[in-house]
């Protein structure tokens, strides 16, 4: 639009003068930042646009819905508004976003010729004066397009327009070529005649392990992410991507874990380059081992929770629990990364609390001699106990500062010895004098050991 034409329509419009070069800078800095987080295969697609390959990598995430989600997310933090569509193609996924109105399409393998065919033709990625001839024809979507006999329109526009139909429906490859940094730290080997087997890629991953770990030294960095990609001989892309918890560059464990995920590798014909990239380091300078003679080392778990986390993904799946300063059982236990040394609170050390915490406590019927005493015998989850001996009450108030509703609510806990020796911790709402304290109802709320 012309700009004076823009001022006629809007009052006080702010203009802007465009700057591609810096739009192209961010982009990339865009890339390398996605590169670090969701896949070992980024690429930009100038003006606006970044391709990821996240074949193997979206269960790091908690599944494919929940990485899209996580993008969205991460980049209204960085204010930028996006949209992201994942389907089994680049061609199709570029479609879907640019001319889909919902911000997050997903779309499930073996579905996505039917999404495409109802999409316009200018989602082909075509020229503007193909798009203005294909229009004049009477083609719309790309349904329409599809149909046709290829000769006759391979004659007039050219082998571009269906190569872009055959790339957009998977049946041909559509290479990427993967963001780098000039910093990255990569070793690469390509091969006179193409490999295949796993024992071999496996070998060969070793002396690149080998490599990098030796420039890793030299720099006094530990990597945190690694990505192994194998271009094949039809210019695809087989990519795995592992990830520390802290910088490493032990040879052992890191191809341990390269050579674990070497089975979810397609050779195809055969592979004819490998590149291992540091995506992501860290400062790793030499320690002293023990720090006086004879103390005994701590046990050396980081290489569990690598394997747990590459193996299974989600890092939330994967913690360690530490005390939390609260009252309220439910919050008196907190995650944390399973590298972290933080000891947490020591403020409920000295109460007993049962090994197995129910969420939320359950309902249960009791019968008492006094609604302030214990129960003598109680039902829950369909089976009766007599209560033997009662220990409590411990009053549990609401914390008020947490949430509005909590404010001046009371709990009474008991700890219930029942016939058969089982020790189960129940609790009662209220104080039995004000009404706002609580309704006077029981609940079992975890099970000692």
């Amino acid at each position: 639009m012309p700009v004076a034409k823009a001022q006629a329509l809007v009052n006080d419009l702010h203009l802007v003068d465009a700057d591609p070069h810096a739009d192209l800078t961010e982009l990339e800095a865009l890339a390398l930042w996605g590169l670090r987080r969701y896949s070992p295969l980024v690429m930009t697609d100038p003006p606006n646009g970044l391709v990821l390959d996240v074949t193997g990598a979206t269960h790091l995430h908690g599944g494919e819905q929940d990485l899209l989600r996580d993008i969205i997310a991460q980049l209204a933090e960085r204010g930028i508004t996006a949209k992201v569509a994942l389907s089994e193609t680049w061609g199709a996924s570029y479609a879907l976003v640019r001319y889909l109105p919902a911000p997050i399409t997903w779309i499930a393998p073996g579905k996505t010729d039917d999404t495409l065919l109802r999409l316009p033709v200018e989602a082909l990625r075509l020229s503007a004066a193909t798009l203005d001839d294909l229009r004049v024809l009477g083609f719309d979507t790309i349904g329409e397009l599809a149909s046709q006999p290829r000769a006759p329109l391979t004659l007039r526009f050219g082998p571009d327009l269906f190569r872009r139909i055959d790339m957009a429906f998977g049946r041909m490859a559509q290479p990427i070529t993967p963001a780098e940094p000039p910093e990255m730290l990569i070793s690469s080997r390509a091969f006179f005649e193409p490999i295949g087997a796993p024992e071999t890629i496996a070998k060969y991953t070793r002396y690149l392990v080998d490599d990098l770990c030796m420039r890793l030294e030299e720099a006094g960095e530990g990597v945190l992410q690694l990505d192994l990609r194998c271009t094949r001989v039809d210019n695809k892309v087989e990519a795995v991507q592992v990830r520390m918890s802290k910088p490493v560059r032990d040879l052992k464990r890191l191809n341990k874990l390269l050579c674990d995920k070497i089975e979810t590798i397609d050779p195809g014909f055969g592979i004819e380059r490998m590149v291992l990239a540091a995506t992501h380091t860290g400062v790793l300078l030499p320690q002293q081992i023990h720090a006086t003679y004879g103390e005994a080392a701590s046990a050396d778990v980081e290489d569990l929770w690598d394997t747990l986390h590459n193996r299974f993904g989600e890092t939330s799946r994967l913690y360690r629990t530490a005390p939390s300063p609260s009252d309220i059982p439910e919050r008196a236990v907190r995650r944390l990364p399973p590298s972290s040394t933080e000891a947490g609170s020591l403020r409920n050390a000295r109460f007993r609390r049962p090994f197995r915490l129910l969420r939320p406590p359950e309902p249960m019927q009791t019968m008492a001699l006094l609604p302030d005493h214990p129960p003598v015998s109680f039902q829950w989850r369909g089976s009766r106990y007599r209560v033997t001996a009662a220990d409590g009450p411990e009053r549990i108030r609401g914390e008020w500062w947490q949430t509005e509703t909590e404010a001046g609510k009371v709990r009474d806990y008991y700890i219930l010895q029942v016939d058969g020796g089982e020790r189960f911790w129940a609790f009662r709402t209220g104080d039995g004098q004000n009404e706002n304290t609580g309704s006077l109802r029981w609940y079992m709320h975890g099970k000692f050991a």
